[in-house]
Parts: structure tokens; C-alpha cells; sequence
């Protein structure tokens, strides 16, 4: 089994809470790319993973963080 670990992704309710324009900084401080990710891209992940190109790819947790887990957390 694989998974996807996103960080903050452009959606409804991550938008509700970046809406804070200083907890979104302290996001985007944390984040080499700098930006937040959009919602295809961890879809392309997603995808990546079902396709027979990952057929020996398991046990694996995918990252889809901007760089985020560079820092440990």
C-alpha cells in the first residue's frame, strides 16, 4: 500500500484557514516553494501511483509538500 502526505493544499477548508493572513505567512515561511499546492498536484501523485510506471513502488508515503518535510516535522 502507498499513500499521499500533502501539506497545504488550495482547498475550501484550507482556504478558510489561510484566510489569516499571519498563520498563512508562518505556512508559507515553512514551505521552500513558497506557495501553496494545488489540489492537481497531488492528484498527479495520486495518479503517478496507479499507474503500471509505479507497479514496484510499496509501502511508500509520497510527499506532496513543497518541500515542507525537508525541515523534519
Amino acid at each position: 500500500m502507498n499513500a499521499v502526505a500533502p501539506w497545504y493544499i488550495r482547498t475550501p477548508l484550507a482556504d478558510q484557514v489561510l484566510a489569516d493572513p499571519a498563520y498563512r505567512q508562518q505556512v508559507l515561511e515553512r514551505t521552500p516553494m513558497g506557495r501553496v499546492g494545488e489540489a492537481e498536484e497531488c492528484a498527479r501523485a495520486m495518479a503517478f501511483l496507479c499507474m503500471p510506471a509505479a507497479g514496484y513502488v510499496t509501502g511508500q508515503c509520497l510527499a506532496v509538500d513543497g518541500g515542507f518535510s525537508v525541515y523534519g516535522f
